[in-house]
Formats: C-alpha cells, structure tokens, sequence
C-alpha cells in the first residue's frame, strides 16, 4: 500500500537543488506526483506531493531530514487525490500594491464558504510610472449553491476600496 506525502522545502537557491531532491525521492521507491516550486527573496521555495510504498515511507523522511541544504517539512495522508465536487471559479486581480490586499479579498472568499485552491501572486512596476503593481491569480471551489451575484458585488466594493481591478469567472468542466 502506498502513503502520499506533502513535503515543503526551501533553502537557499542554487542550481542543483531539485535534481537532489528528486534523487532521494526516487531512491526510496518515492514517485513524484505534484508540485509547485519557485525562487522567492534568493530562497528556494517549494511543496511536492510523492507517492511511496507504505515500508519506504520513513527511510525516505530519514534521507530528506540528512538533506544539507533544504530544510523539509512532511506531512503524511492515506488519501492521494479527492475529487471535489462544486462550483470551479478563477479570480485576477491587477493594481497598485498596498499591504492587506490578499487579507480583504480572501475575508469576502471566506464569507461566501469558498476555498482557495490555488493562489499566485507577484509584483512589477507599472509601465509608465514605475510604480508597484501587484497581481494574483486563483483557483477556487465553491459550493454549488454560492449566490454570485453577492460574491461579485462584494468583490467589487473591495476592488474600488483597494483601487484594483478584479474579475471572477466560472470555469466550465
């Protein structure tokens, strides 16, 4: 029987730091499944999802905890993939950067019982002024039931508040 394992890491970025990781993955039977990696403030940065037969799994938390230059963190579950049922949804959001930004629309997401799935977020300057611009991109599940009307006027009074602009749009399966 296999248990799937949720590992963060980060370290200091340089250049060979997923050919480790996967090396010791694999030397444990350990199959990568998922992951979401990026260079953050000179950090690597990163969560991997592995798959790895049950009498592996604590050899390979030993060999990732010996790694020098990554810090890991894991966490075990019996449950490889849930298929969620819902609503699909996608939100951007585009303006100038100011702090409290991802608290106040992810307060809204949060009255309406709508989870957050996936979330990117990044900075650049605007192209005439050179100001900070922040972006976010995520992908939500909502119930089937979520009054979008509601949830697009809240999103909309937030955006004129924080001066961005944000747009919800429902993905089709």
């Amino acid at each position: 029987m296999s248990v799937y394992l949720v590992l963060t890491v980060i370290g200091n970025d340089r250049p060979g730091l997923v050919g480790e990781l996967s090396a010791v993955i694999s030397q444990h039977q350990g199959n990568w499944l998922e992951s979401s990696m990026s260079r953050l403030a000179g950090k690597f940065a990163g969560i991997v999802k592995v798959s790895v037969p049950e009498a592996h799994a604590r050899p390979l938390q030993q060999a990732l905890e010996d790694l020098s230059d990554l810090k890991v963190t894991l966490e075990s579950s019996a449950i490889g993939s849930e298929s969620r049922g819902g609503r699909r949804l996608h939100l951007s959001l585009v303006g100038h950067d100011r702090i409290g930004i991802v608290r106040e629309v992810s307060q809204v997401l949060a009255r309406h019982a709508i989870n957050v799935e996936a979330l990117e977020t990044h900075t650049s300057s605007a192209p005439m002024s050179a100001e900070t611009l922040f972006h976010a991109e995520a992908e939500l599940l909502a119930d089937a039931s979520l009054d979008t009307r509601t949830l697009t006027l809240e999103l909309e009074n937030i955006s004129n508040d924080l001066m961005v602009d944000i747009s919800l749009d429902e993905k089709i399966s």
